[in-house]
Formats: C-alpha cells, structure tokens, sequence
C-alpha cells in the first residue's frame, strides 16, 4: 500500500442512496448538484440530507459525501415549504399592510393555516386577492433567502424597532448569543427550522377568506404539487377557539409570556388554572351526555391524546351525576388472527375497522340496552383468538363507554344505534405558539408525550419512538382524521404548561439518540424546539391531569369502573 500526501482534488463527489455520484467543483452548493437530476425524485426537492445531517440547498459541498435528497412528500420537506411559504405572506403582508400585524395559528386538516390580523380591519376579499398577487410577484422574482447568524443583541434591537413584543420575549430567555435570520428585501425574522433557498421554490398555495380570518393553503405530503378542497371543520375550529379564550384567561398566548411566568414563580398558578379549566370542561360534557340521557358513550382519538385520562375523569363526573357507565373494551372484539385484514404490504393491519367484528359488537349493545344478559368475548392476543368472557347484564340505564380509534367512524355501531350515542373527539390542539410567525405543531406536543410515557412505561427508547410514528401517523390519517367532524364535541387535551414539564423528561431521551441512525435528524429538531421552553417542576401537577398519563404519577391509571 502506497500512502502519499497529495494536493486536495478540485473535484467533490456526492454519492446518491441509488448509487449514483455526481461530481462536480470542490464548494458547489448542494441544490446546484441535486439539479442535474431534480427530475427523478418523488417531489420537489426542497433540502438535503449530507451525512445524516439536514441543510439547506445552498449548503456548500466541501467533501466527498453521502446525500439523501429531502422532498416534499416527507415530513421534513413539507415542514420547509410550509415555513418558507409562511415567510413569503409575512415579507408580502407587511409590505402591503405595514400598520397591520400578522398572526399564524391553527393548522386545518385539508391542508393550511388558519391567519387573523390585528392592528387594522379584517382583510377585504379585494386586498386578500392584492395579497396573494403580490406573493405571486415575489415568487416570480425569484428572491433569495439570505440566511445570516446575527448576534442576538443585533436581533432583539431589530425586533424592537419593529415592535414584536412576543419575539422580543422569547429572546429574552435564549441561552445561545446568536440568532439564524432570514430577509427578502428589508424584511427579516428568526424561522424555527431549514427553509428553502428562494421565493421561486413556493409555487402551490392559495388563500381563502374563513370565518372573520383568512386561511393559506399548501399542498399535504401525499399530494405535494396540489391544493386539497378546502373542507368544512366548525367543531375543530370551535375546539381552537375555545383553546384561545382560555390562553386570553391565563393571559399566555406565547412561549416567551409562559416563560416569564415560570421564571416569575407563577407556575403554580398556570398548573391550577390549566387543570381547572380542563375539569370545567369535562364536567360539561358529563352534564350534556347526562341531559340527552345518551346509553352509548364513545371516545376516539389520534396516539397520545389523553384518551385513557380523559375518559376516567369523565367517567368520574358521571358517576358524581349517578350514572355510572359500563366499559366495553372494543380490543375484545377483533376479529380472529387468521380472519385479519391484510394491508398493501400483505401484513396484518390492526388498525383498520374491518379487524373488529363490527356485527358481533352491534349485536351485544343492542341486547345489553334492551336489559338482557349477554355473554361478552374476550380476545386470546396470544392465541389470536376470541373466547368467551363475562356474562353481563346492565343495570336500567345504565350506559356503555366505548373507547378506541374507532369511536369516531359511523360503521362502528350501525344507524339505529346512532340516536343513543354520543361521541366525544379528544386531541391535543396546541394552540401556544413560539411567536406570532412560528406555530407550535400538535403532531410535536404529541411526539414528545409518547416518546416520554414509551421509555417510561415500555422502555423504549426514543429513537424507537421516533422510527414508528410514521406508522402511527399514517393510521390516524386513514382511520381517525376523516371522522373527527362526527363527534358531539370535541375536548381539547393541550395544557399551556405541558411542554415545559415534558422537557426534562424529553431532552435526555432525545440526547440519547445516536449520530448513524435516521432518527437522529429528528431529535435534534425537537431538541432545538425545546430549547426555547424553560422547565416546570412537575411536582405542581395534580394527579388527575392528563400530563401525569405521560410523565407518570397518575392517580388514574388503576381506576376502575365498578362491573357489578
């Protein structure tokens, strides 16, 4: 073997996960090199993955490297579009609307934010048609993003000028002396994450007036060059909107206020009166489900919700109205393993409704309500099998509570059943955002709940949580998601404070996670969202609150509703 020190190559190559190498000067950019091929991927390339590390298309390639292409039918590559877009309408908003202040929200389920405005009147359909051509303009201008890490003295002084007193909070608890910005023009702010390189990059979207607000609409990841139908969701919204008065009442509409608060010993007080808001609204549900005298109670929702807690506690409330309602557990109705369901890959799917014996189930409601005695199943897992479980009978009026990812889907229990039941949809619909321009995703909050409960409950670690949640995610899109609508009301199972009393919990999980693995990408996304949260002491937390389902402690967990 000969060794010799030599002058370095005037060449790079990029080796693709295909197998292809594309060569080219030492220091091109990664987008120029990813052009000569954008043609043969999935979607639109928007960034790419160089050594199992994310960076923008304007990220220099120095050495020869591995690189996988981020499109935008991936999670990463939505997230991009989706803040980069939301850069566009703030630089085209502010410069038709200078006196007005912009304020992202809400996601809705079709694909979009949900958009209000302050500081002026609500936005004409005149001028939010003059918004989105101006957006168009910029676009065809193809402005680049100029990305620059400013010192975060130089940002809070730009913040103030401009009189963003949410960004100027939130800065005032960060720990680096720096601040990644971005600017088109003489615009410029902090985006929580990678964006794209130019304005020409954002093609698919469209605004639509909705309820006193606008809503901007991009493309979902299965269909990443194509605006969706803008659906109807009045009880989303509602269950949004019901979020916001209770931030108004706590006086926390941002991360940088709960940080204050936190820092200023008021804890104590968010926790009491999160928690009481919360037991306030379950206790209505009880005395709705109590006026309709509904005999079938069901509750769905998506992964780490808080379905588990949320039915418990309302069980309690009913039980403090007299009404003590019988648990059907809807996992001893699948169907046998070798009558199963098989997906497009030929595997079992356990997450569709045809894996429960939906006619067996009808069966046994309609003759429990009518008071006869009814032999239940009960499902053998390790066998595959049903067998024969308790024989039951209800007590006169005595209701059922039904819970499962299914509860939601009209072909559960059959139309004659439908008037005696009463459907609850429990999600976690984060609404504090980080500022006004960067939102806080519920899919996160949800993530960071399960990776906690999963190592503590399961010993998972999180780079196993973090492997299966596309698979999680993609069953609450085909079996959950499209039914939320059917729901009776829709509980909101966010806590303003939860963050901060997961992350003590989250962070060393996630610190966990090894450099060569594909999830590690995703970690360290969510361990620089946390950053930006100061921690809780969770010892302020009641037992009988939904964080305690994932942090552990729960006075709920062995509750159980009486069968006798």
């Amino acid at each position: 073997m000969s060794i010799k020190i030599v002058k370095p190559n005037t060449e790079v190559e990029l080796h693709l996960p295909d197998g292809r190498v594309l060569s080219g000067p030492r220091g091109t950019q990664v987008g120029d090199f990813l052009g000569k091929v954008k043609d043969d991927f999935s979607a639109p390339v928007v960034a790419a993955i160089i050594n199992n590390q994310i960076h923008e298309l304007t990220y220099p390639v120095d050495i020869e490297s591995f690189c996988r292409p981020v499109t935008m039918d991936t999670a990463d590559g939505a997230r991009i579009y989706r803040r980069s877009l939301v850069f566009l309408l703030e630089i085209s908003f502010a410069e038709l609307f200078p006196k007005g202040r912009l304020n992202i929200d809400h996601s809705v389920s079709s694909g979009g934010f949900y958009c209000e405005v302050t500081g002026q009147a609500m936005l004409t359909e005149k001028e939010l048609d003059s918004l989105k051509a101006h957006m168009h303009h910029l676009i065809r201008e193809d402005l680049p993003f100029v990305r620059r890490e400013m010192p975060i003295q130089e940002a809070i002084e730009y913040f103030k000028k401009r009189g963003y007193d949410d960004k100027l909070r939130l800065l005032a608890h960060r720990h680096k002396d720096y601040l990644t910005m971005y600017s088109v023009h003489d615009q410029m702010d902090y985006l929580h994450g990678y964006m794209v390189p130019s304005t020409g990059y954002l093609k698919w979207f469209d605004l639509k007036l909705v309820n006193g607000a606008f809503l901007i609409q991009f493309p979902r990841r299965h269909s990443p060059t194509a605006l969706e139908p803008l659906g109807e969701y009045p009880k989303l919204l509602s269950a949004f909107r019901q979020y916001g008065d209770w931030l108004e009442k706590l006086n926390i509409d941002n991360v940088g206020v709960l940080d204050d608060a936190i820092e200023a010993g008021r804890a104590d007080e968010l926790v009491l009166v999160s928690e009481a808001l919360h037991e306030q609204n379950v206790a209505d549900i009880a005395q709705q489900i109590a006026k309709k005298k509904s005999r079938i109670i069901l509750i769905a929702g998506p992964s780490s919700s808080g379905k588990t807690t949320t039915s418990r506690r309302l069980a309690i409330q009913l039980l403090a109205r007299g009404i003590s309602p019988f648990p059907l557990e809807l996992d001893n109705y699948f169907v046998n393993r070798d009558k199963n369901p098989l997906d497009r890959d030929g595997k079992p799917d356990f997450e569709t409704i045809d894996a429960l014996n939906i006619t067996h189930l009808a069966q046994d409601i309609e003759k429990l309500l009518a008071g006869e005695k009814v032999q239940l199943p009960r499902y053998n897992f390790r066998e595959g099998r049903s067998e024969q479980g308790d024989l039951i009978q209800l007590r006169d009026g005595q209701p059922l509570i039904l819970e499962g990812i299914h509860g939601m889907n009209p072909r559960l229990i059959p139309d004659r059943l439908a008037d005696s039941a009463f459907r609850v949809y429990v999600s976690a619909l984060t609404q504090i955002n980080l500022d006004r321009h960067n939102r806080v995703s519920t899919t996160d909050t949800r993530l960071i709940r399960r990776m906690v409960r999963d190592a503590r409950e399961r010993g998972y670690s999180a780079t196993q949580t973090i492997s299966n949640w596309e698979s999680v995610r993609r069953g609450e899109k085909r079996h959950i998601f499209p039914y939320q609508e059917n729901a009776d009301v829709m509980f909101n199972s966010a806590l303003v404070y939860e963050l901060a009393a997961l992350k003590p919990l989250a962070e060393p999980l996630l610190r966990q996670v090894p450099y060569n693995v594909p999830e590690f990408i995703e970690a360290r996304r969510l361990l620089a969202f946390l950053e930006w949260f100061l921690p809780l002491d969770a010892s302020l937390i009641p037992a009988n609150s939904i964080v305690r389902e994932f942090l552990g402690g729960s006075g709920l967990k062995d509750f159980k509703i009486w069968k006798g």
